[in-house]
């Protein structure tokens, strides 16, 4: 079983910037495509960033140009790199893996909060 943990989040002013982390634990994560996701409060979760094992990106438009994925497969972490940060952005975020039908079960998530 594939267990997530997110770190990373905190407050953040409009325009700032936050690191986001997710360590997996398994073996097989250079083999997984990974994906970033997130939940504002009274939405849906919604994938805002992938990354293939081969390491080809995708961004939801809302963050494109802003986010930025990557991956390293020796720590088995995914990273999201969040830049000029808006309020919109508030929200849990969390790692799984988008080509799953049924997703791993969800980690406890990293609060994103973007407030001035």
């Amino acid at each position: 079983q594939v267990q997530f943990v997110e770190s990373g989040g905190g407050l953040v002013q409009p325009g700032g910037s936050l690191r986001l982390s997710c360590a997996a634990s398994t073996s097989w994560f250079r083999d997984y495509d990974m994906g970033w996701y997130r939940q504002a409060s009274g939405k849906q979760r919604e994938l805002v960033a992938a990354i293939t094992s081969g390491s080809t990106t995708n961004y939801v438009d809302s963050v494109k140009g802003r986010f930025t994925i990557s991956r390293d497969n020796a720590k088995n972490t995914v990273t999201l790199q969040m830049n000029s940060l808006n309020v919109e952005d508030t929200a849990v975020y969390y790692c799984n893996v988008p080509s799953r039908t049924i997703p791993y079960p969800w980690g406890q998530g990293t609060q994103v909060t973007v407030s001035s």
